[in-house]
């Protein structure tokens, strides 16, 4: 869809760790469209690299849907992409300041704005975070679906 519309693509990944890029570059001929990511597993890189603000961070911590849609948004302005996908979230196997383990947002950040979604997973770590590539990848999906059917914008 995205060589189709001759649109770019850019991750920002913390919990999967860069499992998001690596998906993507299994497609043939994504070069065309996906610019690069972002592997900020490091909160303190989240806000150098990927440009969420520190207050938010501060504020909230790492796993946070803000902090989905800012990591968004960041790797999307970072990279000069169109689209931009988003991973945060405890994949366990110990909770994370107080966050469950299972704990995701995932974001999709693209012309018209971003969306943010929480997931509640369970299951060993490689689940939750073969899992948490899933959604992201149908979320932008369901994003691009969107934009080019102006009834479901």
């Amino acid at each position: 869809m995205l060589v189709d519309r001759g649109e770019t693509l850019a991750s920002a990944e913390s919990l999967t760790g860069g499992l998001v890029a690596a998906t993507v570059v299994e497609i043939p001929g994504v070069s065309a469209v996906f610019r690069g990511g972002l592997v900020v597993y490091a909160t303190d890189l989240k806000h150098s690299l990927a440009g969420v603000p520190q207050e938010l961070l501060d504020a909230r911590g790492p796993v946070d849907p803000d902090v989905a849609r800012a990591l968004a948004d960041g790797v999307r302005q970072r990279c000069g992409a169109d689209w931009g996908v988003a991973t945060t979230g405890v994949a366990g196997p110990e909770p994370q300041d107080g966050k469950p383990v299972g704990l995701v947002y995932v974001a999709v950040a693209g012309p018209r704005g971003a969306t943010v979604r929480e997931l509640r997973l369970t299951g060993p770590r490689e689940r939750v975070r073969t899992e948490t590539v899933t959604v992201v990848l149908n979320m932008l999906v369901d994003s691009l679906r969107a934009v080019s059917d102006p009834a479901r914008a």
